[in-house]
């Protein structure tokens, strides 16, 4: 072989090394890992689709199918973190598909995902579980113990949560049923539709609608702006309610003869509608604002509500 066949064979050599990839394109995922001496998971999926789903089974399994453009899956233990993570290319396509995955872990371990386009849907965890998202979906099924699921522009759904519960979502809707326990619900441009068995509910939306159908509370907040809010609920012996509203409509509509100590107040020309007894809003001589005090039964509730240039009726 000559001197130039000896350069060429070199050089196509150095090329064909330098763009073979870490994987095939779409390539197949099927491994597994013990889950001994483990508390936490973390996924890490830029696109795409994930279901984690928790199990009986003392290993961690990931199943699916890459992205076009992902470079390697790593799955790997470190400490007592088992971590699964899609490496992309710092300058890959954002038109791809995304990676498909069905994540299978035990129960009772820690979950923490992020992602940014990715849609994610999680079922049967009983441990910890902090979901973060740009704009990708999130869907939850039979979660117990912390739960914190946070998205920018996508929806969550949720069903069978129970614990101590944070759902937030900027410009995307929350739907939530059948939850149990401290519940924390936040949006922004959203709207937020709940029927919960919840006994501590917390409500937070700018410019967004919500319905809530909740059961007996021990304590029920809201703070809204510009956004319509129709509440249905029965107060437990003192529960206490505590809301505010600018420039939008606060309903309440309370079940089960309630008993109840009521200070409602109104300013910059808010209205105030009594429809539980013949109480009627008191103005002030000077200035637009108004204010209705009253109670029910043996008034041993508590139910304070603001507003400002917006409607607040209880009935």
């Amino acid at each position: 072989m000559n001197k130039v066949n000896k350069y060429m064979v070199a050089a196509l050599t150095s090329v064909s090394l330098f763009f073979t990839p870490v994987s095939l394109a779409g390539e197949k995922v099927d491994a597994t890992l013990p889950s001994a001496g483990v508390n936490t998971v973390t996924v890490e999926n830029l696109s795409g689709d994930v279901t984690i789903i928790g199990w009986d089974d003392a290993v961690v399994k990931v199943k699916g199918e890459l992205d076009d453009n992902a470079e390697k899956i790593i799955f790997e233990q470190t400490g007592k973190t088992i971590t699964i993570k899609v490496d992309m290319p710092n300058r890959g396509s954002w038109n791809s598909k995304g990676s498909k995955l069905i994540i299978h872990m035990p129960t009772d371990l820690r979950l923490n995902f992020e992602s940014v386009s990715s849609d994610v849907e999680l079922e049967n965890l009983t441990n910890n579980v902090a979901v973060k998202t740009v704009s990708g979906d999130i869907k939850a099924t039979k979660l117990n113990n912390r739960i914190e699921l946070i998205s920018v522009s996508g929806n969550i759904s949720t069903k069978s949560l129970q614990g101590d519960i944070n759902l937030s979502s900027v410009s995307g809707d929350i739907k939530d049923k059948d939850s149990k326990g401290v519940i924390y619900f936040q949006a922004v441009s959203g709207e937020i539709n709940v029927s919960s068995q919840a006994h501590e509910v917390s409500i937070n939306n700018i410019s967004g609608n919500s319905e809530l159908n909740l059961a007996e509370v021990d304590e029920f907040k809201a703070s809204t702006v510009s956004g319509d809010t129709e509440v249905r609920l029965s107060l437990k012996p003192n529960a206490a309610v505590k809301a505010s509203t600018v420039s939008g409509s606060l309903e309440f509509d309370f079940q089960n003869k309630v008993s109840a100590d009521f200070r409602l107040k109104a300013n910059a020309g808010g209205d105030l509608i009594n429809k539980l007894t013949n109480q009627k809003a008191d103005r002030a001589k000077y200035g637009p604002s108004s204010k209705l005090f009253f109670q029910t039964g043996d008034a041993n509730g508590s139910v304070r509500v603001n507003t400002v240039s917006g409607e607040v009726t209880v009935k």
